[in-house]
């Protein structure tokens, strides 16, 4: 790599956090009532972050700065916290989130069929969303179910006990609520 490409590259890196996207009032509201909860503003960052995804469906870069400025915290320090929760979607996603647990106790029990039957029905990989931007397919590290592994939550609703047909299933009702 060249002195030029990797200057580009950091330029290209730090301009996230030089384009704001101001809140909204209905997200400034939010977020001020939030902040009379915590002694501190930066303690109510992961809820911020709730607020503007209600709105929007996702954290663009643009908001983590908004969010920063409020908080009176850094862009990064946000961002942290964003990334650290894997229900605060920093991309855009589809209408319907499908979450598979992938942790050791969903692998052992399953996962990868799951995987495989999922991606298969709906001709995605993990982690990218259908054409028509309906569904969502998210790997995730654990969603606290261990004992009833392989688990998987389609939005807010934790399914036990899965099998590939069973989670068809429940993709198949997904798409069919989209539409």
């Amino acid at each position: 790599m060249t002195p030029i490409i990797a200057t580009d590259a950091a330029t290209h890196c730090a301009d996230w956090r030089l384009k704001i996207e101001p809140l909204n009032e209905h997200e400034e509201t939010a977020i001020a009532a939030q902040i009379h909860h915590y002694p501190q503003p930066q303690a109510a960052a992961i809820e911020a972050l709730k607020i503007v995804q209600q709105q929007q469906g996702w954290v663009s870069d643009g908001k983590v700065k908004a969010i920063a400025q409020r908080l009176q915290m850094s862009p990064d320090e946000v961002d942290s916290v964003a990334t650290f929760y894997n229900k605060i979607y920093r991309q855009p996603v589809g209408t319907t989130v499908i979450s598979i647990c992938d942790s050791v106790s969903c692998w052992i029990m399953g996962y990868q069929g799951l995987a495989q039957a999922v991606t298969q029905e709906l001709n995605i990989a993990l982690g990218e969303t259908t054409p028509d931007g309906a569904i969502t397919l998210l790997p995730t590290p654990c969603l606290g179910a261990c004992d009833h592994a392989p688990v998987a939550m389609v939005d807010d609703q934790l399914t036990r006990q899965l099998t590939p047909a069973s989670l068809i299933l429940l993709v198949r009702r997904a798409q069919e609520q989209s539409s």
